[in-house]
């Protein structure tokens, strides 16, 4: 439970620097940092296909905004970093490392899902009547088209609008408006 509040005050942190931040690719990345500690919540709640989810479109909605931040603020560093900065940057890779190993280290065993365990879970209720209920040729069809028909439209389509934006914004023809806005 501790790790729970340790990421949503990891998310919070993020969130207020995202806000307060007067340097755009800074929010950018703390609203990367949010989606990133979103995507480790999902895991710990074992819903990998929910934090699968939440990485694709956290990587394309970041290519977006990057896209859209470096046409607009252009940052650039010279001279010495500050030391605070540096050891700040250190220890919060660090944190997202260690939150990685907590999440490799609290996942089941592959291949002996834990939801096997409880008798009445809706798992067991698919792989005892699904083919019955359904009629489906297969139990992979019948669940992912029928039990959870709705759930499966759902990512499609958030995966399906967000490759759709990915593309939209890195098609060269996009490019070339940037780069001569009279054509």
């Amino acid at each position: 439970m501790a790790i729970f509040y340790t990421l949503l005050l990891f998310m919070i942190i993020a969130a207020i620097i995202a806000v307060e931040t007067k340097n755009l690719l800074s929010a950018v990345i703390c609203i990367g940092a949010i989606g990133f500690g979103a995507s480790l919540m999902f895991l710990f709640l074992r819903a990998p296909d929910i934090a699968i989810t939440q990485i694709v479109v956290e990587v394309l909605g970041l290519i977006i905004l990057i896209r859209a931040t470096i046409a607009r603020d252009l940052t650039f560093i010279s001279g010495d970093r500050e030391f605070f900065g540096v050891v700040v940057s250190v220890v919060i890779v660090f944190v997202i490392f260690l939150a990685g190993v907590k999440v490799f280290e609290t996942l089941s065993v592959f291949g002996s899902p834990i939801f096997a365990l409880v008798p009445g879970a809706a798992s067991q209720t698919y792989i005892a009547e699904g083919l019955e209920r359904t009629g489906a040729a297969n139990i992979v069809s019948s669940v992912i088209l029928d039990f959870r028909a709705y759930d499966t439209l759902g990512e499609a389509t958030v995966l399906f609008t967000s490759i759709i934006g990915a593309t939209v914004i890195m098609r060269e023809k996009a490019k070339k408006l940037l780069e001569d806005p009279d054509q």
